[in-house]
């Protein structure tokens, strides 16, 4: 059995072993192999040599296009043999010929424009979907000729300031952007801004939303509504106890998500009711096309809005009808509400609008790229992505993370991975339009845990974190795909790619003129952490990260006690061991910080670390606002529920940084190293 089960899962791209963080070779049990192949529909019991009969065409081939002309692969062809094809273009044009094939089994069309285009070749029982790639992502020209450029990074929701309602908003990133540009910032980096649960505000990680193709309407500034000022509106955020609780909102230490959004709700349907009997035709408009090119993802998010308000919000505890968006009782429901689908999909327009504008204030305000995203992973396995797509998704896994040093239990995300054979069945129309919307309004994009496009970790439901395997996906398609989007969108790529990297996949991304995402807590080799000159220039240089402690938080082992404190720790002896630990690092981070090797006064640690962040030969260096103002406790505590993640507002609010405020002294003195070529 093991054999031919191990045979079996090779076939199907399961891998029945892998390299663990510490180079040691694990061998997956044949149980979690079967589990795996299970959900990826093939039985135990078949034979490995038998595959799914492939067309002459696959459904789509992805091909790499640098001067224009595009060659396919047709290996079922004999070569030397004259084929006839007909290419149909995505702006509508065809052409057609005859072309023989070359000694490299590939096939020969031309001049192809980059782009999604349907292709016919005679002998073929049917036509494949063609993407032509330019290969590599887009870079702004001063980037590209060897200029390094600076950024911050925020949690959006974190921010404070007067007018937004005890949560950051969009309006608050278009009053920062001149504010960070006169500093010399050219990116502003934020959170994943997906689409969350309405019904359930407390399932607050943006890691784990709703829908990644869609927006947070929480982010909405109220304000900055044309209906701001109507009298509908203007009597809700009047009333008394509407004033006494907007005011313990913005006074809270912590994100209030539930008073938040029942607040929120409140003014936007009272907006949405002056909307309706007042807008323009001009607005009306605009909205009408907005949610014509949104298509059926919207529709299908805002009926699946209605549906958990009604059913609950398992969605795989509804009846099967339900379950099903395009069925008819799912139709004849929702006709019924549907003037609460015209209020969710205005909602998604209004936030959509303001994103652009908040865009747009960084182009005015001189950005190189302005505002930089960041794709999740994953979804929740509850939400619109996967009701609205469920073939789109593997059944019974989740993905998440082998053992490794940091967390020697490994992980488990519970976010259900894609489905790669339902990927490419569908020309990877999911995977497409969902780089493209998360590159719409800004530029540059963050690819949360990058290795997922050449394999994912992935769990089977009941186990634990450590008992996966990998699933491959077919990363040059993918790469492909992502090049052809960053080049449209003139988009920056940055892929996370912490944790356990394949041999030769920072590489392949570098290629790609993918950046690599590095962390200077992790970039240690046996004799400390390299010095500035060894980073590499495609690369983001960074202290920290969400998931990790903050700069003042580190220096003081903050988050060792706390971690003590919440028993994440798995012997009685490991925070001591940490404590150990950090004390050599810190010694060790000495040693490249300081010229003098010399030890490092508390209060001159961020500075000198930002300056180090400043010297590296990364494009692009972005320091956290978590560091810059000083805060010491962190965002998120991983493997946590009791904890406020995702909740602790910033300490100082934006009408405090201003010029004068120490925030800009420390990003001076990373932004000082920046504008000279890379070597």
């Amino acid at each position: 059995m093991t054999a031919d089960i191990r045979k079996l899962a090779v076939a199907n791209d399961i891998a029945p072993d892998y390299q663990d963080a510490r180079g040691e070779m694990v061998q997956v049990a044949d149980d979690v192999l079967a589990d795996l192949l299970a959900a990826i529909g093939i039985s135990p019991e078949a034979d490995p040599a038998l595959r799914e009969s492939a067309s002459a065409l696959p459904p789509v081939l992805v091909v790499t296009s640098v001067d224009g002309s595009a060659e396919i692969p047709v290996p079922h062809i004999a070569p030397g043999t004259e084929v006839a094809w007909r290419l149909g273009l995505e702006d509508g044009r065809s052409s057609e010929g005859r072309t023989r094939v070359k000694s490299n089994a590939t096939l020969p069309l031309g001049m192809v424009p980059h782009g999604y285009h349907r292709l016919a070749v005679a002998g073929a029982d049917n036509d494949t979907v063609l993407i032509v790639s330019p290969g590599a992502c887009w870079l702004p020209p001063a980037l590209a000729d060897g200029e390094r450029a600076s950024g911050i990074s925020l949690q959006l929701y974190l921010l404070r300031s007067e007018p937004n309602f005890g949560i950051g908003d969009f309006g608050d990133l278009k009053r920062f952007a001149p504010l960070a540009a006169r500093q010399g910032c050219d990116v502003i980096g934020v959170n994943p801004l997906h689409q969350m649960f309405l019904d359930a505000p407390e399932l607050a990680s943006p890691y784990s939303p709703a829908s990644r193709y869609l927006l947070n309407i929480l982010y909405i500034d109220l304000a900055a509504l044309p209906e701001w000022t109507s009298a509908a509106v203007q009597a809700a955020v009047m009333a008394p106890a509407f004033i006494a609780r907007l005011a313990q909102c913005r006074a809270a230490p912590l994100v209030d998500y539930t008073a938040v959004t029942e607040l929120k709700l409140a003014v936007l349907r009272a907006a949405f009711g002056t909307f309706e009997t007042a807008a323009s035709p001009e607005r009306r408009a605009e909205l009408d096309a907005f949610v014509t090119a949104a298509g059926p993802r919207l529709r299908n998010a805002s009926r699946f809005q209605i549906l958990r308000s009604t059913l609950g919000p398992d969605s795989a505890a509804w009846p099967s009808a339900y379950r099903d968006a395009a069925s008819d009782v799912v139709a004849r429901l929702v006709e019924q509400q549907s003037g609460e689908v015209d209020f969710l999909n205005w909602t998604q327009w209004v936030a959509d609008v303001q994103l652009a504008e908040a865009q747009r204030a960084c182009a005015q305000s001189g950005m190189q790229i302005g505002l930089y995203r960041d794709l999740a992973v994953g979804c929740d396995r509850s939400g619109a992505e996967t009701w609205s797509e469920p073939d789109a998704f593997l059944r019974g896994v989740s993905v998440g993370a082998p053992p490794d040093i940091l967390n020697p239990a490994g992980q488990d995300w519970g976010l259900p991975p894609f489905n790669p054979a339902a990927l490419r069945a569908q020309a990877y129309a999911p995977f497409r339009d969902l780089v493209r919307a998360n590159m719409r309004h800004a530029g540059g994009l963050r690819i949360d845990h990058v290795m997922g496009l050449k394999r994912l970790y992935c769990i089977p439901d009941g186990r634990p974190a450590s008992e996966g395997a990998y699933i491959a996906y077919p990363l040059d398609d993918m790469l492909g795909i992502i090049a052809l989007e960053s080049q449209r969108n003139e988009c920056i790529v940055v892929g996370e790619d912490l944790g356990t990297v394949p041999p030769g996949f920072r590489e392949r991304l570098a290629e790609a003129n993918i950046l690599s995402y590095r962390v200077v807590m992790f970039e240690q080799q046996d004799d400390g952490f390299i010095a500035p000159d060894a980073y590499p220039a495609k690369a983001v240089a960074v202290a920290g990260s969400h998931d990790m402690a903050t700069l003042s938080g580190w220096l003081a082992g903050s988050d060792i006690d706390l971690k003590e404190r919440l028993g994440l720790y798995p012997g009685s002896d490991e925070a001591t061991r940490q404590r150990a630990d950090r004390a050599r690092e810190l010694a060790g981070l000495q040693q490249v910080l300081s010229d003098e090797k010399a030890a490092i006064a508390p209060e001159q640690f961020a500075s000198s670390m930002h300056r180090f962040l400043g010297q590296t030969r990364s494009i692009l260096a972005v320091a956290q606002l978590d560091d810059l103002i000083g805060e010491a406790e962190p965002v998120n505590v991983p493997g946590t529920v009791d904890h406020p993640n995702w909740r602790r507002k910033y300490q100082a609010p934006l009408e405090a940084l201003d010029e004068a405020h120490p925030a800009w002294t420390a990003f001076a003195d990373m932004h000082q190293h920046r504008r000279r070529p890379t070597s």
